[in-house]
């Protein structure tokens, strides 16, 4: 093997012991001397691999403690697609509940109003769901929801998917949605309802998502916590 790409094989297979689970999150992996020993290589070429993978978030290099693992269990959520997170959850192909924690018909506050572009008269489904994945409460789900649109709602269909029935029982199109993604401290709520551990701040995803006939029926606001998600899109460059 030559020299110059001794270092990336290294990485992709310690980078791969890690996604698989092999050396686990705040194991401490081995020294330099050790994987030079073992690789029979340089402490160099050594060095160069655990750069790399601390530069891609494999690893934290401790100064007195050596390399640690990192916790690379992250959900890629797409930012342009427009999914429920049940359709979601199936595509992670991970263990998920939903705890409808909140639902009712009540009457906006001036927040919700300027969102949904509401009038005076207009009722609004307020629904809080908690989104456990593996074992853990992550995500907080909080929809508010034109009742001209949705004139009824139900647990049941919280629990399950709310697009689901938006699209197959009361034949309306979700067409597109504009989103926005921020950083907030977390609230009173985002503590009574997650495991956010150490955490004080959170990642929200804000969307005003529209029909087809470009009527404003939904504003949600999906919260996040910090180290399990990345935010994936594909962009290509217009000519």
């Amino acid at each position: 093997m030559k020299t110059n790409n001794k270092y990336l094989a290294i990485y992709q297979e310690l980078a791969d012991l890690i996604k698989q689970g092999i050396l686990a999150p705040d194991e401490t992996i081995p020294s330099e001397n050790e994987l030079a020993a073992k690789y029979e290589t340089s402490r160099e070429t050594i060095r160069k691999a655990l750069n790399l993978l601390a530069q891609n978030g494999f690893i934290q290099k401790v100064k007195g403690k050596g390399s640690i693992v990192l916790d690379v269990t992250k959900m890629s959520f797409p930012v342009s697609g427009l999914v429920s997170f049940k359709e979601l959850s199936q595509n992670l192909g991970r263990t998920s509940r939903t705890t409808v924690e909140k639902l009712a018909l009540i009457k906006p506050d001036p927040f919700i109003t300027q969102q949904l572009n509401l009038s005076g008269g207009d009722e609004v489904w307020e629904v809080v769901r908690s989104r456990n994945i593996d074992g853990e409460s992550i995500i907080l789900d909080k929809d508010y929801l034109n009742s001209r649109f949705i004139p009824s709602l139900k647990k049941e269909i919280c629990e399950d998917s709310i697009y689901r029935y938006i699209e197959e029982e009361l034949g309306l199109k979700i067409s597109f949605a504009k989103k926005e993604i921020v950083v907030e401290e977390c609230t009173e709520e985002d503590y009574a309802y997650l495991d956010l551990h150490s955490f004080t701040h959170i990642v929200v995803v804000k969307n005003h998502v529209y029909l087809d006939d470009t009527s404003l029926f939904q504003y949600t606001e999906s919260r996040h916590r910090l180290d399990k998600f990345r935010f994936v899109d594909f962009a290509r460059r217009g000519h």
